[in-house]
């Protein structure tokens, strides 16, 4: 088959053909019509993802895709064959609904992804195509879906009412965020330092958007909001200490991203004193997975589609847009040669 593969870290996307995988067990192959990029797929092509290093000799690598079951092994249910599936990312989450085990691992590194014609998954990981979503905004779904779902819901505890704050509007997870706070009844605001992307967010339904690049937004932020019960982050970075600033006192920031860097200049009594609770998470389960896509479904929520990529062949250029930060939603790609 053929794949969009990595040779080594810094390294450009090249189309290479490498064995189709053979499923066993109960693991189903799935012939994939498109993939999706995040940002984790940047930082291990670079070589800063610490979590999965790229293996030695490479990897097509990959963590979102969509596509038709096309063969399942002699352990698996026959029901799945030629059925229209979405993957769950996420390997080997545990027992433990607070934090994934000592063997979780993200599908596309260290094992195979979906930046190739066929994948072979355990059909515990895969779930019908959500009936509501196109075959792109299938592949786009799954890793910022179950990410930001987790955030706002497992995590953040998102209630009606609640005022709440999604930064860096644009990015995929960002904009799922957005749409699943404002299905429980939130009123959301977003941060951005493109005013084109703060405009667009306003008409997906955001009360109102602050430019992070001004001085001083935060000011602006709590003199229109009196502050924020949950933030929703995935820059962390020099901003973080604002987004403690714009909490109220018992609020809530949860983060699952570093694409700023580390956390700088926080003053601990500003978080003690107002007893705030800064929760990171990562992913998410098997059952939330399945919680995420049936909740999507209920409210007809759907990824914001940038840019679709038509082949394989197009991999380097669709991880060059995506690492120049000026989408709005998802980079996604067809899986053909």
């Amino acid at each position: 088959m053929k794949a969009a593969y990595l040779e080594g870290n810094n390294h450009p996307y090249t189309l290479k053909e490498i064995p189709t995988p053979l499923p066993t067990g109960q693991e189903v192959l799935i012939k994939l019509e498109f993939s999706s990029f995040n940002q984790r797929d940047i930082r291990v092509q670079k070589g800063i993802y610490a979590a999965a290093p790229l293996p030695e000799g490479g990897l097509a690598i990959g963590s979102d895709g969509y596509g038709k079951v096309v063969k399942v092994a002699e352990n698996a249910d026959p029901m799945w064959l030629g059925r229209e599936v979405v993957i769950n990312p996420g390997r080997n989450w545990g027992d433990n609904p607070e934090a994934f085990g000592p063997d979780f691992k993200i599908m596309g590194c260290p094992d195979q992804g979906t930046f190739a014609e066929y994948i072979a998954v355990d059909q515990k990981y895969i779930r019908p195509k959500p009936l509501h979503l196109t075959d792109e905004e299938a592949a786009a779904l799954p890793l910022a879906g179950l990410t930001t779902y987790r955030a706002v819901f497992t995590k953040g505890k998102v209630k009606a009412g609640e005022k709440v704050l999604v930064t860096g509007i644009g990015a995929g997870t960002a904009l799922l965020a957005l749409q699943y706070a404002l299905a429980a009844g939130a009123e959301v605001y977003v941060t951005s330092g493109t005013a084109s992307k703060l405009e667009r967010a306003i008409t997906m339904g955001a009360k109102a958007g602050f430019n992070y690049k001004t001085e001083d937004w935060a000011a602006q932020a709590n003199a229109l909001t009196n502050g924020f019960d949950v933030v929703l982050d995935s820059a962390s970075g020099k901003g973080f200490a604002k987004l403690i600033e714009v909490l109220k006192p018992g609020g809530r920031l949860v983060f699952w991203g570093g694409t700023d860097g580390p956390i700088e200049s926080i003053v601990p009594a500003h978080i003690y004193w107002k007893n705030l609770s800064i929760l990171g998470t990562t992913l998410g389960s098997n059952q939330e997975f399945a919680d995420m896509l049936s909740y999507s479904e209920k409210h007809n929520i759907k990824p914001v589609i940038d840019r679709v990529f038509p082949t394989l062949a197009h991999a380097q250029e669709a991880a060059e847009y995506l690492a120049s930060g000026t989408q709005f939603g998802k980079i996604v790609m067809g899986n053909k040669a």
